[in-house]
């Protein structure tokens, strides 16, 4: 099943996605160097069936599970249908494609995204789980660590036009089986002051791969750890036999 990205809901991130541009990626340094190794977890050996889109619903965050986040602001959405989707060519490096094809989990048998609206702050977080058949989701990580490993820069289009991105490889966290980490930034141009800055944080548990985004403009942001590390401990109880 083939997948794409969400649609935002609530009301201001629409404006934010209206009003900048799409992420991209390359790398300024080699990934591996920044990529956590695999670690050898009981989901690395048993095979089980891959997770569906009402399990991983199941394992989303809950009103008032999350700290600092706006009542309401944590929304769960399914992804937005392909033939609803708006159509744009591939970005000018195919492992840059790869890498963003990978992140919103463009080829999993079943993906749920969740949504992070944060108190006092007006850029969005998100996260994308994205479960597979038994044994893809290895072979998809590896393909994402073998794109990271040449992908520079890029061309692209988005929602306000053509745009360039850079793609900059971050340290890891030790979560999951393997996990990687790097920072998207593209210009915005005279108009808006600043670059568009997001982390992008991958992490493979078992046959899930869960991605986590932290937007911001002008600065820099992280997503928190705390939650990652949840995240990551609901899909591998979820996997268990």
């Amino acid at each position: 099943m083939h997948v794409r990205a969400p649609r935002p809901t609530p009301a201001f991130v629409t404006l934010i996605a209206g009003a900048l541009i799409t992420s991209g990626c390359s790398a300024e340094q080699d990934a591996g160097s920044t990529v956590a190794a695999p670690r050898a977890t009981a989901s690395n050996k048993v095979a089980v069936a891959p997770l569906t889109r009402e399990q991983l619903r199941a394992l989303t965050f809950k009103e008032g599970e999350v700290p600092g986040a706006h009542e309401g602001g944590i929304g769960v959405q399914d992804p937005v249908p392909e033939d609803e989707q708006p159509r744009f060519p591939p970005v000018s490096d195919s492992d840059c494609q790869t890498v963003r094809d990978i992140r919103t989990g463009e080829h999993a048998s079943a993906v749920v995204l969740q949504v992070f609206n944060w108190k006092g702050d007006i850029w969005a977080g998100g996260s994308t789980l994205a479960a597979y058949e038994d044994g893809k989701a290895r072979q998809t990580f590896a393909q994402l660590k073998r794109a990271l490993a040449s992908c520079r820069s890029f061309e692209g289009q988005s929602y306000t036009g053509k745009f360039k991105a850079t793609l900059t490889m971050e340290q890891a966290p030790r979560v999951g089986d393997e996990a990687v980490r790097f920072r998207e930034i593209a210009p915005l141009g005279p108009e808006h002051p600043g670059d568009r800055n997001e982390e992008m944080t991958l992490v493979r548990t078992g046959n899930t791969i869960a991605t986590f985004r932290r937007l911001n403009v002008g600065g820099s942001s992280s997503f928190p750890a705390g939650l990652i590390s949840r995240q990551v401990e609901r899909l591998e109880h979820a996997q268990r036999p």
